[in-house]
């Protein structure tokens, strides 16, 4: 939550705010607070204004085995989305997944309540990096992997960020790799993939940032992040705050 928005809750004025962020008396984390725009959570943190302990709101952070065939919604009319697979005293309208899966891409999926995190999560200032599992109908070789580190280009020339190809099986008909990138353009793995002349077959992200998926939750399946996850939650807070 902002730490304006947050303040306000404990009725402290836009005025008072304003001084005590210039006078260096709000504290996060022992540190001074540099913007009424930080983006806290006092169930991570620990927020003093002008010494006093401020409880706030402690945000809710889940990781979820996307499965195929469930689209990354709050609601659709026709489909299965990502929070149909919760149980009803979990599901809110406040809860939301942090970027999307397309319909028939598995995986990693962050869902949050933290609005302001999931907006840093995906801009591109941070470069938050997502690792996903592909495979694919044509060989991937060598030449592969150096047009990816250069950065693809689409045919109506958009340009990709340079990004990590590593080739884990290849034959004439099938290949599987592990494509890491920094960006999240639409569709951009099938695009990427296909601008180099192979189809994406199956897709599956394994990792967001400094989180990877828990291999033992099954498709479907979530629980909430645990402690390990949680820090770095803390630390992103921290760093991009």
């Amino acid at each position: 939550m902002r730490l304006d928005n947050l303040l306000a809750q404990e009725k402290v004025s836009r005025k008072a705010m304003k001084q005590a962020l210039l006078k260096g008396n709000i504290l996060v984390d022992g540190c001074p607070a540099h913007s009424l725009a930080q983006n806290i959570d006092t169930g991570l943190q620990e927020l003093l204004f002008q010494g006093q302990i401020i409880q706030g709101y402690e945000h809710t952070y889940l990781m979820l085995h996307k499965p195929n065939g469930v689209v990354t919604a709050n609601k659709d009319k026709k489909l299965p989305t990502v929070m149909d697979l919760l149980p009803p005293d979990i599901q809110s309208d406040k809860l939301y997944a942090v970027g999307r899966l397309d319909r028939d891409t598995t995986g990693l999926l962050l869902l949050t309540d933290n609005g302001p995190l999931g907006f840093q999560l995906l801009h591109p200032q941070y470069h938050v990096y997502k690792t996903y599992r592909v495979e694919v109908n044509g060989l991937l070789t060598p030449d592969h992997i150096q047009a990816f580190q250069k950065g693809i280009v689409f045919l109506d020339g958009t340009v990709c960020k340079p990004a990590r190809l590593e080739v884990l099986s290849a034959s004439p008909s099938f290949s599987q790799a592990s494509i890491t990138i920094s960006e999240g353009k639409f569709h951009q793995v099938k695009k990427m993939f296909l601008s180099v002349g192979v189809k994406v077959t199956s897709l599956k992200r394994t990792h967001f940032g400094p989180w990877s998926l828990d291999q033992n939750l099954q498709e479907g399946d979530y629980r909430p992040l645990n402690s390990q996850e949680l820090a770095r939650i803390r630390d992103f807070l921290r760093k991009s705050g």
